[in-house]
């Protein structure tokens, strides 16, 4: 559905995109993750003809943004961030103002406008103003006009910005409910966002791309990954880390702290070894009062950090 090979942009000296490539099939939800200044709202833009590249093609579907801008937009739905909207307008005013710019009249109108209010769950402010709205209102005002046409392509800047933890939950489930048939991009900075509701994770960083990949094979990339941290009533921590360290498989032992008469130790693996059962088994076989065993999952903000400061392999 998207199709962006070796995209370049320049503002003045500055390379703000680097020769970026990637594609995006229907069914997708993909991430666009990097720091802020890395180039993800300028490619963005691009995608949806806001701004022309300087070199490189946009294509969505069948079409190319520079040689049919118009048949590109009529598939995408764009959410910038920040979305600027008419602040004197009622919510309802200006949906069936954008939703006659799609194409929509009369009753179609009204039913277009019904179910994407129905959808965002707008229903409490759409007689108000909206430059009288929380923000968290007004982001779901810009997401109900970006999707009233029910278009094959979303752009999605920081769809939830501004959203309290319920807002939040209800924008996932509905992005993931509308990946089935649409081709998904998805900008933001919630980390926890990716892993919740996207498909693959694109970083950029200096306006290269530097990985892509699963969010579950960026985790698999965290040092904390199948590390085993257990909690053992003890005061001979020392000779239990001695123990644990023996294991096959472990590359390190690490005492966290003693609370209590509770000693908790960190067992990292060599690799993606799983070291839960061998941790377990030892703990039973040398009677260690265990309190409690956890088997890391990985911290993603811990890779991305390592990718986008330069440590991490690109992929």
């Amino acid at each position: 559905m998207v199709e962006i090979e070796h995209l370049t942009k320049r503002f003045g000296s500055l390379i703000a995109i680097d020769d970026v490539s990637f594609s995006l099939a229907r069914g997708e939800v993909l991430g666009f993750l990097g720091p802020n200044g890395a180039g993800k709202t300028t490619t963005m833009r691009m995608i949806t003809g806001f701004l022309t590249p300087d070199s490189g093609t946009v294509r969505v579907g069948s079409d190319d943004v520079s040689e049919n801008p118009v048949a590109v937009k009529r598939r995408i739905g764009y959410l910038p961030e920040g979305a600027p909207l008419y602040g004197d307008m009622t919510a309802r005013a200006f949906l069936r103002f954008i939703a006659e710019i799609r194409g929509f009249r009369g009753k179609q109108r009204d039913r277009a406008v019904d179910a994407v209010v129905e959808k965002v769950n707008l229903s409490p402010a759409l007689e108000k103003p909206i430059d009288t709205l929380s923000k968290g209102f007004k982001r779901r005002v810009g997401l109900a006009q970006a999707i009233i046409h029910d278009p094959e392509v979303l752009v999605l800047d920081e769809p939830t910005d501004g959203l309290d933890p319920n807002q939040k939950h209800e924008v996932r489930t509905l992005i993931r409910g509308m990946s089935q048939d649409k081709a998904i991009i998805l900008s933001t900075h919630i980390l926890e966002e990716v892993e919740a509701v996207c498909s693959r994770a694109i970083i950029i960083t200096g306006g290269r791309l530097v990985s892509d990949s699963t969010p579950e094979e960026l985790v698999a990339r965290s040092g904390r990954h199948n590390a085993v941290s257990i909690s053992i009533r003890t005061d001979q921590s020392d000779e239990i880390k001695k123990h644990l360290g023996e294991l096959i498989g472990v590359a390190s032992v690490q005492l966290i702290d003693r609370v209590d008469g509770v000693a908790r130790l960190a067992v990292y693996p060599k690799g993606s070894v799983s070291l839960a059962a061998p941790v377990s088994e030892l703990a039973r076989s040398r009677g260690w009062a265990v309190e409690e065993l956890i088997v890391e999952r990985g911290r993603l903000d811990e890779v991305f950090r390592e990718i986008t400061a330069g440590r991490g392999p690109a992929t």
